[in-house]
């Protein structure tokens, strides 16, 4: 990392600790499985000049790492993915689809909702990547519409072996921030203790070598 990059992501660190995204201990996931973290994105919304930071480093990190002539539109992830998503389309003036969970039973019987041409490269934008699986399903329901998808950002990797799994499906992962990168960060803020960091640590190890 760059001196430059690397404050910036001491700055998110601070800023995603601070409201509370982040937090420590044991906790049961959707999934069912038991992990010593626990990352929500979905308050950010709540704290108008944290959620103006994120926003602002996606567009940062979307300019730097992926470059704004390699798309045409934007198509936001459901349902927390979806904040962040229109407002950098937003910024960079590009235009904003979403896609959802599960086809329109009425109407034109969509999943993905705004104009998209056939042709027209699409970025994917979600907040959170564990598996993958979320992600793949939109660039699916993108594709069957005619779009082309090559590239996602994402907030944040949890290091699970999404990202290996994406480019298997022809989608280079861009991902802003991982949990590893996070965890070292706070450990030397004494956000974070040094047995959660071990904790942390050997779960993406063990998670990559899955």
């Amino acid at each position: 990392m760059t001196g430059h990059t690397e404050n910036v992501q001491v700055e998110m660190a601070k800023v995603l600790y601070n409201m509370g995204a982040l937090k420590f201990g044991v906790f049961k996931l959707a999934s069912g499985k038991v992990s010593p973290y626990y990352v929500d994105l979905r308050i950010a919304p709540s704290f108008p000049d944290a959620f103006r930071q994120i926003c602002d480093f996606y567009v940062q990190g979307i300019i730097n790492r992926v470059g704004v002539e390699r798309f045409d539109r934007i198509a936001g992830i459901p349902l927390s993915g979806l904040p962040f998503a229109s407002q950098v389309a937003y910024s960079l003036k590009k235009p904003f689809l979403y896609v959802r969970k599960g086809v329109k039973l009425h109407g034109r019987q969509r999943r993905v909702e705004g104009i998209l041409i056939s042709g027209d490269r699409v970025l994917l934008i979600d907040d959170l990547v564990t598996t993958g699986l979320t992600l793949r399903k939109a660039a699916e329901a993108v594709r069957a519409e005619g779009g082309v998808v090559n590239e996602a950002v994402a907030l944040i990797d949890r290091e699970e072996g999404g990202e290996e799994k994406l480019r298997r499906a022809g989608i280079q992962l861009k991902a802003l921030l991982r949990i590893s990168e996070l965890a070292k960060i706070l450990n030397e803020m004494d956000a974070l203790d040094d047995e959660g960091l071990e904790t942390i640590l050997k779960q993406v190890k063990k998670k990559k070598a899955a």
